[in-house]
């Protein structure tokens, strides 16, 4: 086998390791999480009724209706079922979980917020649509890697769990309340299949979220140290998160893969038939007869028709003489039929030449007949 064809089976035969993304085709789970955070700040618009009373507050001090909060990085994560319908459109069912701390609490007219604590959690449901791209269709060949895209809209819970925060003339904001609103997301990411573990239909994923809710309302007050409340009401916050995540996804029910295609090993030609060529001799004799000549050139021809790699040349001779004379005169016809092959073209290198004397007759006879099929020469190209 060519050099050629032994790397193109080595390539075929690594192809499993390195299979290429395939659309995924009926029902599949999937499990991702990562890195969330939230754009900073966020606006607050508090909307309610102020309490009446100074609650030995300065006269100077006033709470306003806006403010801002920035949260710490958080972490996300998401679980789904889908069904891929094998042309690169896949639709699934989606819950969410998002968490981050606050960091700072500003605005309402407060002097700066220290102190600040408790998390924001989003969670809920989504219907999400993806497509998944076939690099192939691109002109790119195939690939391991496939990207695709994806939008959802669904249902979210904006949770403050204890949010809190006290400015520095004692003023405390405090809320701990929830809210569920439209929410909605777009999706970019990439899948590579992971075969090389040994598990049919399992996918590593790597993609960027961004996701948004409607301004959720979160009841929240405003109180002096001692608990008495300046101001009360629904804060209506932004909530837009990006988030980064890895997955796995797993698709169920897969049909097995094609079989690797199958290398045609060359096929040897079959070796041609050995043909065997026959000339005899007068008694006693080892000269070659004009038909003998004739019969040796047709064999010169004919090994450089069929392409011949060797002649096996063997004399013989009847049992009319001792064993000993016999076996140097069948050793000399021998010769004399090599030496005319030479003549007519062939290499000395290609013939190999074998007496036999009189131990291998054609016709057995008994010791001391004449016998002239006895006295030849085989040769057969081969």
């Amino acid at each position: 086998m060519s050099l050629k064809r032994a790397l193109l089976a080595t390539t075929l035969l690594a192809a499993p390791t390195l299979a290429s993304a395939q659309p995924v085709s009926g029902l599949y789970i999937g499990v991702g999480a990562g890195g969330n955070w939230i754009n900073n700040p966020s606006k607050f618009d508090i909307s309610g009724n102020t309490v009446t009373g100074n609650f030995g507050l300065p006269e100077n001090v006033r709470v306003d209706n806006v403010g801002k909060a920035n949260f710490e990085f958080g972490w996300g994560g998401v679980v789904s079922i889908g069904w891929g319908f094998g042309n690169g459109f896949r639709a699934e069912l989606e819950g969410n979980f998002r968490e981050n701390e606050v960091d700072s609490i500003r605005g309402f007219g407060l002097a700066p917020v220290g102190r600040t604590g408790g998390f924001q959690r989003t969670y809920g449901a989504m219907v999400n649509v993806f497509y998944d791209f076939d690099l192939a269709n691109f002109g790119l060949g195939q690939s391991i890697f496939q990207p695709y895209v994806g939008i959802g809209a669904g249902y979210a819970w904006t949770d403050w769990q204890n949010l809190r925060g006290q400015s520095a003339n004692g003023l405390v904001i405090h809320s701990n309340d929830d809210d569920g609103q439209f929410a909605y997301q777009a999706i970019v990411g990439v899948a590579t299949p992971l075969t090389w573990v040994g598990v049919r239909g399992l996918t590593l994923t790597a993609e960027y979220r961004f996701f948004g809710t409607l301004q959720p309302e979160l009841f929240t007050t405003v109180s002096t140290p001692a608990g008495a409340i300046v101001r009360a009401g629904r804060i209506e916050a932004d909530n837009y998160n990006h988030s980064v995540m890895l997955g796995l996804r797993y698709a169920l029910f897969q049909p097995p893969p094609p079989p690797p295609p199958v290398v045609a090993q060359p096929v040897a030609p079959a070796p041609a038939p050995a043909r065997t060529y026959l000339v005899f001799f007068d008694w006693d004799r080892a000269d070659l007869t004009s038909r003998a000549r004739e019969i040796i050139g047709e064999a010169a021809t004919n090994s450089r028709r069929v392409q011949t790699t060797r002649i096996e040349v063997a004399g013989h001779a009847d049992r009319s003489g001792t064993p000993q004379y016999n076996q140097r005169l069948s050793q000399r016809r021998a010769d004399a039929v090599a030496n005319e092959l030479v003549a007519r073209g062939i290499g000395r290198n290609e013939i190999s030449v074998t007496a036999f004397g009189e131990s291998r007759p054609l016709v057995p006879t008994a010791d001391g007949v004449r016998e002239p099929q006895n006295r030849r020469v085989e040769f057969v190209l081969r």
